[in-house]
């Protein structure tokens, strides 16, 4: 009986324990975040005058910027290489007196629980091609900010707007600081040479025991480079849009193409092209054999061989070509032409324009070309017509009816055609994504309205409204966005917060992201330019005017918890803050607040404009002591009030506090991926 009773107790004992210890799972009613690979995308940022530009890293299934640096003065454009070790970024600098043009390179982001910034940036230089000239100063004076310099010799290659650089100017018990620099010439009287000085009150020198120094034209040709590309590891090619007879070069024109070793972080070649060619853009066949240049000046296309940059044939195609990409297969290069609108097939053996019976006009103003090797397609963009182009790559057929390998055009597609047009008024498409999956593509525009209907930008006001369509790739159909501010437009809207105001879906225009009916270096090339990530899993927008890029999840999770449509706008991304040189606003004073119906109504006298940040501060009454803290963008300003969106309850006081508008962000100009 006892050896009964223990096995009884032991056998209570161990089912009491799996009752007390039970594993439990407790399910969390969110949407978890999708596992994926790591994946980059770099913007391209462009900063107010005369200020460093960026490049900015996106880790793609975070949602988030985890590098940024400076790449120098008006960057221009970017490219990875094939291996996706480092990023290469052209730099036209020399467009502000003092600056230098470059080419920047970094090593990307790597994975990493925390943002780990970018690798050592790389500089490369352009050369100095000779000495500058140089004369003695004789004597030199100041009257207001006006200084004098009376050389012994005249610098016969001194011209208004060049530079003169002045050294060794000094004067026992007189302050001669102020002297010694360099400076844009304003002004030249045979040996009497003019600049404006930020320095005044200096005392004029002459003779004496004293060092008047010496005065000299420092030899800084202007290059702008403003394209790169490659399709290889050792070697990276630069489009340098060039100048003819520069102010301070011996060169009689800089139009040329250069050649970097990235191994040996240097500038190895540069070949220079016909005077006034202005090459713009470039590309390299995938099997870096042939380097196709293209010349807005003259227009024509330029093959050099990628090995020592030495020219294999010169080919007529048309006015002003903007873009170009090469055929996976090596055979074909196809090349738009903005001032005619056509779309060229080159055939890569020959070197010679394929003559096609399909029509490859795709009208004046067409501005980019998508190439997708998965679908074998071409897309084409002309902001002009508002019209997006879908060609197949094959299929063509020459004048005589023979098959040629050119391409067959699948359909034209209006953005404000149709019975749900993507556009409700005239918009602007101006570039195409695709994934590489197959299943969509994507088109970004812009609506540009005079009085703007959106209200956080103000009524009387212009404002930008950014838009993205997305398209069934194997219909080429509209695809209707899951949700949107534009109803009853099937575009996204690409504003979100809390970048934006949560109904916000337009923003001010800023006159630099203005893109002229011909690119030049210094000016916008894209206004908005959109990019695919290379697992198909985002798609993301850079929006020049709203200073950031917008970040939208083209996936469903596979967990199927909370709200997980695809095609969702997940955040916009902001780019790094920029500098106010001109027309900033000063911080206000506030004197009284009300807010009703969401919107706040400061008392207080401001050159605030629509579209302006502004921070909060000191505020105490029971109306505005919410508000502290708080980044706001004002809609509408006369002067004595201004106006923002806002979540707060209803109520108005007399109070007294600050509003301090922020630094505008930059402005992103060009997207591409990385691994």
């Amino acid at each position: 009986m006892g050896w009964l009773a223990a096995i009884a107790v032991a056998t209570l004992l161990e089912i009491s324990c799996g009752q007390v210890y039970r594993p439990v799972v407790i399910p969390i009613a969110v949407t978890p975040p999708s596992s994926q690979n790591f994946h980059e995308i770099f913007s391209i940022n462009t900063n107010t005058q005369a200020n460093p530009g960026t490049a900015l890293q996106i880790d793609v299934s975070g949602d988030t910027s985890i590098g940024a640096a400076n790449m120098g003065v008006s960057p221009t454009h970017g490219a990875i290489l094939p291996n996706h070790a480092r990023v290469f970024v052209s730099v036209a600098g020399s467009l502000f007196p003092g600056q230098s043009d470059l080419v920047t390179a970094f090593s990307p982001a790597a994975q990493s629980n925390t943002a780990t910034g970018f690798g050592t940036v790389t500089i490369f230089t352009y050369p100095d091609v000779s000495p500058g000239q140089s004369a003695n100063i004789t004597s030199i004076s100041e009257s207001g900010n006006t200084v004098s310099v009376v050389l012994n010799v005249a610098l016969s290659g001194a011209k208004v707007g060049s530079v003169l650089a002045i050294a060794g100017v000094s004067s026992t018990g007189v302050s001669t600081t102020g002297y010694d620099g360099t400076f844009t010439i304003t002004n030249i009287s045979g040996t009497t040479v003019q600049y404006q000085d930020p320095v005044s009150g200096l005392a004029p020198l002459s003779g004496g025991n004293t060092s008047l120094g010496t005065a000299n034209l420092p030899v800084s040709c202007s290059y702008l480079p403003d394209f790169v590309a490659t399709a290889q590891n050792n070697a990276v090619f630069v489009a340098n849009y060039g100048v003819e007879s520069g102010s301070n070069c011996n060169l009689s024109s800089t139009d040329s193409v250069a050649q970097l070793n990235p191994g040996a972080n240097t500038i190895t070649n540069i070949a220079y092209l016909p005077p006034a060619s202005h090459p713009v853009a470039m590309v390299e066949t995938p099997d870096a054999l042939n380097l196709y240049v293209l010349n807005q000046g003259n227009g024509t296309v330029v093959n050099l061989s990628p090995i020592d940059l030495t020219t294999l044939a010169t080919i007529s195609v048309g006015n002003d070509p903007v873009w170009a990409v090469a055929r996976i297969d090596d055979r074909r290069v196809y090349v738009l032409t903005q001032g005619d609108g056509k779309l060229v097939p080159i055939d890569v053996a020959s070197n010679t324009v394929l003559p096609s019976q399909t029509d490859l006009s795709v009208g004046a103003g067409a501005n980019f070309l998508l190439y997708d090797p998965n679908l074998n397609r071409l897309y084409v963009t002309n902001p002009t017509t508002g019209n997006v182009f879908v060609y197949s790559t094959t299929g063509g057929v020459d004048l005589s009816g023979n098959p040629n390998d050119t391409p067959t055009l699948l359909t034209t597609i209006s953005m404000t055609g149709g019975a749900n047009p993507p556009c409700v008024t005239t918009c602007s498409p101006v570039s195409v994504a695709a994934l590489a999956d197959g299943t969509r593509f994507y088109v970004a525009s812009y609506e540009m309205e005079t009085n703007c209907s959106d209200p956080n930008v103000g009524t009387a006001v212009p404002c930008i409204i950014p838009l993205l369509t997305i398209f069934d790739a194997p219909s080429m159909t509209v695809k209707t966005a899951p949700a949107s501010l534009l109803s009853p437009s099937p575009s996204m809207s690409l504003l979100t917060t809390p970048l934006f105001s949560a109904t916000q879906y337009g923003v001010a225009p800023l006159p630099t992201c203005a893109t002229p009916p011909t690119y030049t270096p210094g000016s916008t090339r894209f206004r908005m330019f959109t990019a695919s990530s290379t697992d198909s899993s985002h798609v993301y927008v850079s929006i020049c005017d709203a200073g950031s890029v917008a970040d939208v999840d083209t996936v469903t999770n596979t967990i199927a918890v909370g709200n997980n449509t695809p095609d969702t706008l997940m955040a916009d991304l902001n780019t790094p803050f920029a500098n106010c040189i001109t027309n900033c606003p000063a911080p206000a004073t506030i004197t009284g607040v009300s807010i009703n119906s969401n919107v706040v109504t400061f008392t207080a006298n401001n050159t605030f404009t629509p579209g302006t940040r502004v921070q909060i501060s000191n505020l105490t009454s029971s109306a505005g002591s919410p508000l502290n803290g708080r980044i706001l963008t004002v809609f509408a300003s006369d002067g004595a009030h201004f106006e923002c969106n806002v979540s707060a309850a209803n109520g108005s006081s007399a109070d007294s506090g600050n509003a301090v508008p922020l630094s505008p962000l930059q402005s992103p100009v060009f997207l591409f991926a990385g691994q």
